[in-house]
């Protein structure tokens, strides 16, 4: 019975000995079967990071249970908290997705004809000519100058003195909010945080009052903003 009870103690130590001991963790990042190349691979536990080669490959030295982080501009960070099954694998694959572009000003109009209309006019000579004879009318009519009522040197009633001064409109310096929708997956606040829906702009607002939050749009830092937020996590949960 002592026998037995030795080598199950003795077991468990010398499992319990290998996962606290660190190990070189070998991994290759891709997005979309592409292999990512400069992608930051930091040990948020160890305070250690690297950058991915020309073939996605990388090398850290980690242990179970350390915190992994993957970070590139393009594409939303990628965090990993390493089991003893991801450390005996002989190679880690960590796939990352893109980040969404944002298209501004973009304006989507329905074209004045539906394809039976176009497909008519196609056949019709007459309603060809008649969008000829238009838009040699719209030409020509773009080049005359029309009097428009006006006169010349006159005095401009819009001057400023005759003005009511306009209150200035600060714009909203949503600045912060961006970096963190750009730098956080959609389940960061739900999974890691434990933020729901419903709280996560009214959070967003509370990290933005803090002045650190300004420091960090001077000197945008993945690890550092993560670390910002979860301590502002600590606080906000404590309100």
């Amino acid at each position: 019975m002592k026998v037995k009870l030795l080598t199950t103690i003795s077991f468990f130590t010398y499992q319990f000995s290998i996962s606290q001991t660190e190990k070189l963790l070998r991994g290759k990042v891709v997005s979309q079967e592409n292999a990512l190349q400069n992608v930051e691979v930091i040990n948020k536990t160890a305070k250690t990071s690297t950058k991915t080669n020309e073939l996605g490959e990388f090398s850290i030295l980690a242990k179970e249970q350390d915190s992994v982080l993957f970070f590139s501009k393009d594409y939303l960070f990628t965090r990993l908290k390493l089991t003893l099954k991801d450390l005996e694998k002989s190679h880690l694959i960590v796939e990352m997705t893109p980040k969404a572009e944002e298209l501004d000003n973009v304006i989507v109009s329905r074209s004045v004809f539906n394809k039976n209309e176009l497909k008519n006019i196609a056949n019709n000579k007459e309603e060809i000519n008649k969008i000829k004879i238009r838009k040699q009318f719209d030409d020509v009519t773009t080049k005359v100058n029309v009097y428009d009522g006006t006169i010349k040197n006159a005095i401009n009633y819009n001057y400023p003195i005759f003005d009511k001064p306009k209150k200035k409109i600060e714009p909203l310096d949503d600045r912060f909010r961006k970096l963190i929708i750009a730098s956080c997956p959609p389940d960061f606040f739900l999974k890691n945080l434990e933020i729901t829906s419903e709280e996560k702009e009214l959070f967003i607002k509370f990290c933005d009052i803090d002045p650190k939050s300004k420091t960090l749009l001077e000197h945008p830092n993945v690890l550092a903003l993560m670390d910002f937020l979860y301590a502002k996590n600590e606080e906000f949960k404590k309100l």
